[in-house]
């Protein structure tokens, strides 16, 4: 039997991090099974995903407590293995506009007020193509309660756009996705 361990990692960046989490994990047995790592402002931030032994589940936690030492701040937690929650689907978001303040507090907003969780999130500024415009680009994986329909989650999301001057495009996750109500 296996447990998943779930740990979030920040440090100043410099090389060795992840050889240093993967060397610890190795020790215990377990398996990196996910992993979102970047590096932000100097920073290093990760987010990975271990399927230990249930044996070794304290010590290996012990152990990456224990690289603090080494200027890493780690906190664990147990997860749950459970691909989609019952009763949702996933469904891909992306979102496009100028950047300002409050893009991604208005768009979680709105998910929430409708029982939609965010599985994943992206999120980054880049240059516009033609101009020095900076752009707010959104990358999203939500898990929408099965009682919302498409097109009503569609209209909604729709109407957020209108108000908040961006771009949103939604389909379900799921290879060969076709876009939500087309």
């Amino acid at each position: 039997m296996t447990t998943s361990l779930v740990l979030t990692v920040i440090s100043s960046d410099h090389p060795g991090i992840v050889n240093l989490l993967s060397d610890v994990a190795q020790r215990f047995g377990a398996n990196w099974a996910a992993s979102r790592m970047a590096s932000l402002a100097g920073q290093f931030a990760g987010i990975v995903h271990f399927e230990v032994p249930d044996q070794n589940v304290e010590p290996l936690a012990s152990a990456l407590r224990g690289l603090v030492s080494s200027g890493l701040h780690v906190v664990i937690a147990m997860g749950d293995s459970s691909a989609v929650p019952a009763g949702q689907r996933i469904v891909r978001l992306e979102l496009v506009g100028n950047d300002r303040p409050g893009i991604v507090r208005d768009l979680s907003g709105n998910l929430a007020r409708r029982g939609v969780g965010i599985e994943e999130l992206h999120t980054e500024v880049v240059s516009a193509a033609m101009s020095a415009d900076q752009l707010f680009k959104v990358k999203a994986l939500l898990a929408v309660p099965e009682a919302l329909a498409d097109d009503e989650l569609k209209r909604e999301l729709e109407a957020l756009a209108t108000e908040m001057m961006v771009d949103i495009e939604l389909e379900e996750h799921a290879s060969g996705a076709t876009p939500i109500g087309g």
